[in-house]
This record gives C-alpha cells, structure tokens and sequence, in this order.
C-alpha cells in the first residue's frame, strides 16, 4: 500500500491531524490496533481540556503550566500552546465537531478547575470530556474519503531506508522513514505501507506499570519503534502517577478518579479521619499530581495501608448533584457497591501520564527525515517534568495542527520519494516459524510491570533502578530471542515494544540523580 500520509494512532492527535490534512486534499491512511478506532487514552481522558484562556489569563496559565512542570519546560512551546490552543478548540471541536461541552444555568460554559491551575479555565463534558470528543473525531474521519481507516491492526516497525533498504546507496543516505510494516491482526499478514510522510499518534506507556488508569493499547509502541529506527527519545524518566485512582483488588487496571472532583473542592484523608494534604503542600488537594501522588503514598507507607478516602462531602453540602456532574465516576463506583453521594472513595495512586518521548520540535518533526510524533507519545517540551491537568488533549490538538501545516507545506514543494529505488522488501517470515505460547507472554508481561511498579515506580533509588536495568535487560535479549523465531501476534508485538520502552525509562531514571517533578529520587 502507498499513500501521501501514514498516521499511526487515533487519539485526539492522530484524527485531528487526519483531518486536517484531509481539508487540504491530502490522502491519509489511519492505523489503529484497536478493533474500535475510539479505543485510544484521549476516549478515557475525564476531567476536561484547557479550553478559554482570556489574553489577560495567558501569562497565568502559562505560569501554572511551567510550575507544575518544576521549570523544566520549554518555554516557547507552553507559549505555543497556550497561544494557539483555545483558538483550535473553539474551530474544531465547538465549530466544527460540535462537541457539547457543559453549561451552567445561565447557558455560559461550565469552566472547572484542577490541580495546578490559578483558575478555572477547563472545558468539561460532564467527567467524559475525551469520550465525547473521541466519538466526534471518528465520526467526522470516516465519513471523509480522503482518510482510510485500518482497525485492528498493529504497527510493527518503521520503514527506514537504512534499516531496510537493498539499494547499495543505502548506507549513505541519512536517517529516513518511508512508512511501516503493518501487522493485520485478522489475517495475521504483515503489510508493507510506504509513506511520504508518517506521524506516530500511538499514546502513553501506562500498561508498563502493574497499576494503571490507561487502557490495554498504552504499551509504549511508537518509543519503542521510534527509538529502535534511530529517533531522539528525551525525558523518558518523567512519569506521572495520577494520585486518585478507584482502589479494588480485582484488576490492574485502576480506573481514574478524575481530578476535577478536588477542583470542586473533594479532599484527601488517611484511614484515621486526618485531611493530611497541608502538610505536605499549601496547596493542599490542588497541588499538582506528582506531590499529591508522593504524599498519598508517604501516608500508605508510613501506615502500612492499601489506601486513602477521597471526600466528596464539600461538594455535597455545595449541592453539587454528583450523578449529573460526575456521571462516569458514580456508575463505576456503583459497581463496586459504593454510593459517592453518600460514601468516600478508597484511592491510590497509578501511572497516568508520560512526560516525556520521542523529541520534536514546533513541527511536531522528530530527528528523523520524514517522520513527525505527536500526543502523548511525543516529546514537545510543553509538560517538563510533570504534566498540568487538562493540557493533554489541547497539546494532542496544537501538535496535530502543526505536524499538518509543515506536511502540506513539504508536500507541495517537494517530490515523492523513490519507493522503486529503494526497493524495500515484503516482511520476511521465514524464521518465524514457532506458534505463540500464551504464558510466556503472560509471564513476561508480569514481570515487566512488577519491576516498572515495584524499582522504577514513585518514589526510586539507585539499587532499585540498577535492578530494574539488569532485570529488564537480561529478559529484553530472552523476548528478542522468542520474537525473531515466533509467528507474529499484536501480544507478542506488544511485549517486545513493552520490554524495550520499560528499559528505555528505567536507563533515564538511573542516570538522573535529580529529583524533580514526577522522577522522585530518595537518595
């Protein structure tokens, strides 16, 4: 398969840049492993996005976002964000998509806060801001005939010249993406598609951990083939822990808790009736989520407990109808027999939210000739060491827009590459000749993530990393070994992606001796 444009993912920021490129009559091929394109982390995103920033609130937001970022942040690009971002969400997703995001009784949008945030400036729909918007974007895509849909199909690695190339110039030419080797999870057939341009979208790298609120496809696939293709990978130590995840034993999947139920004025406390966030914070509740992540765990450690209860009786005497303003976070605690009109929520802690990626610039252009990352899987400089809440999905916009305007650009002065040159080859099968042993992929998996949570987690030391490093290196070369010899599944893809991106994290966090923001060293 060819086409101008490859877009691996379907989140806010690959559909967003589907559609813009689709205004400017550009042919767009979409890839999504999932069997459903709006299984991405944008559908599970509840709290909401930045939405209004009036001119006299931008130099504001843009303090909260490099303080919640410890002054790690790229200064230009929270600028960026913060310049172009409201005007996106408004053409977009108010104009365009007509996403129908709250209002309060006076027909004026219902702005929230969060964490972080100097004042409330947050967009929501309800507590299923990213659902909404999701459904709008993939709607919108697949009734466009300029964009193809792949579902259920899983991107095994980039195409590049160097790598794949039988032409004898290869080896001179300059690191440089024609596309991907495509894995079609129905036929288990490995496509070849050429691309002029490709944009990973692919997410974050929650599932590495053994508790996280991201869904099953959040495994570090587009680190992974970005860095195995030769891309600049940054700040891969700065993982955020979301601090109020639903405590229960039954999985490890931990469902979010979203934090605009303390921008509304819930609070923490510990399994003795204490609110204990002022002593770790003034800020108390909306301090940004890496300190409340620490505190919450310094008091289950200190305690030896399994959780702490979230408060919701502030809003409760506020008269905040919970089922109306929270409607995901009741029925899901309902399943769980827990009323939130009437009852706190156990929480704890789970990874949420990387920080860091594959480095881009203002393009969204990574080091690599031809190929752009954009979303979570990207590296912008916006979110520095930590994350501000309900910057992510304006970032998955902004990027979507940018990668797309220097695409079109290039594209209309440039001439295609020479796929025919290059000659790159069909996916070789022929050592793959072993049948996939579930258990094996059970129990490497498990091990990966009890080693992210347990040396690689929180709070981390040098003997815990130097574990983690050994451990994740000696079981990288035994998956290798299996993937090289084993007919090709998207478990089996997704494990070796999972051991590479688990490794690339706990390298970053050994080698960085600073605590700041989400990388958390206590010595």
């Amino acid at each position: 398969m060819r086409t101008q444009v490859l877009i691996i993912g379907s989140g806010i920021a690959g559909a967003s840049a589907a559609l813009f490129l689709a205004e400017k009559d550009v042919p767009v091929i979409v890839v999504t492993r999932a069997k459903d394109p709006h299984e991405s982390n944008t559908k599970y995103a509840q709290g909401g996005i930045v939405g209004t920033i009036e001119e006299k609130d931008r130099k504001a937001f843009i303090h909260d976002v490099i303080r919640a970022g410890n002054g790690m942040n790229l200064e230009k690009a929270v600028e960026a964000l913060a310049q172009q971002g409201p005007a996106l969400v408004k053409d977009l997703l108010i104009d365009t998509l007509q996403v129908p995001f709250s209002h309060d009784d006076s027909g004026a949008y219902s702005l929230t806060k969060e964490g972080g945030h100097s004042q409330r400036r947050i967009l929501h729909e309800g507590d299923r801001t990213g659902k909404v918007i999701e459904a709008a974007l993939i709607k919108k895509i697949k009734n466009n005939p300029c964009i193809t849909i792949l579902q259920n199909s899983t991107a095994v690695d980039l195409i590049t010249v160097s790598h794949h190339s039988k032409h004898r110039d290869a080896m001179y030419e300059g690191p440089t993406v024609l596309g991907a080797y495509i894995l079609d999870n129905n036929t288990k057939r490995v496509k070849k598609i050429l691309a002029g341009k490709t944009i990973l979208a692919t997410g974050g790298c929650g599932q590495l951990y053994l508790y996280t609120t991201n869904p099953e496809g959040a495994r570090g696939d587009g680190l992974s083939m970005a860095y195995r293709a030769g891309a600049r990978i940054i700040n891969t130590e700065y993982i955020q822990f979301h601090p109020t995840s639903l405590y229960h034993k039954e999985s490890s999947r931990r469902f979010l808790i979203t934090e605009a139920i303390r921008g509304e004025g819930a609070r923490l406390k510990n399994q003795r009736g204490e609110y204990f966030m002022k002593r770790y914070d003034k800020r108390a509740e909306l301090a940004p989520r890496d300190i409340v992540s620490r505190a919450i765990y310094s008091e289950l450690i200190f305690h030896d407990e399994d959780f702490v209860w979230l408060d919701l009786t502030p809003l409760v005497k506020k008269g905040i109808n919970l089922k109306k303003r929270f409607p995901t976070v009741f029925d899901e605690c309902q399943k769980y027999g827990i009323d939130i009109q009437k009852e706190s929520i156990p929480v704890v802690p789970a990874a949420h939210y990387f920080c860091g990626g594959v480095a881009v610039d203002e393009w969204g252009k990574t080091s690599l000739k031809n190929l752009y990352a954009i979303g979570e899987v990207s590296c912008t400089g916006v979110h520095g060491a930590n994350r501000l809440a309900s910057t992510s999905l304006l970032e998955g916009l902004v990027w979507g827009k940018q990668s797309t305007k220097d695409i079109a650009n290039i594209l209309s002065s440039e001439s295609p590459p020479d796929f025919k040159k290059w000659a790159i080859p069909s996916w070789d099968v022929s050592l793959a000749t072993e049948e996939i042993d579930p258990a094996l992929i059970l129990q490497d998996v498990y091990m990966i993530r009890s080693t992210m949570w347990n040396y690689v987690g929180i709070v981390r030391r040098k003997k815990r990393l130097e574990r983690a490093v050994k451990d994740l290196g000696y079981l990288r070369h035994r998956i290798e070994d299996f993937y090289c010899h084993t007919k090709l599944t998207d478990s089996l893809v997704g494990l070796r992606n999972s051991v590479q991106a688990a490794l690339i994290i706990a390298h970053a966090a050994l080698r960085n001796r600073e605590s700041r923001g989400c990388h958390y060293r206590i010595d």
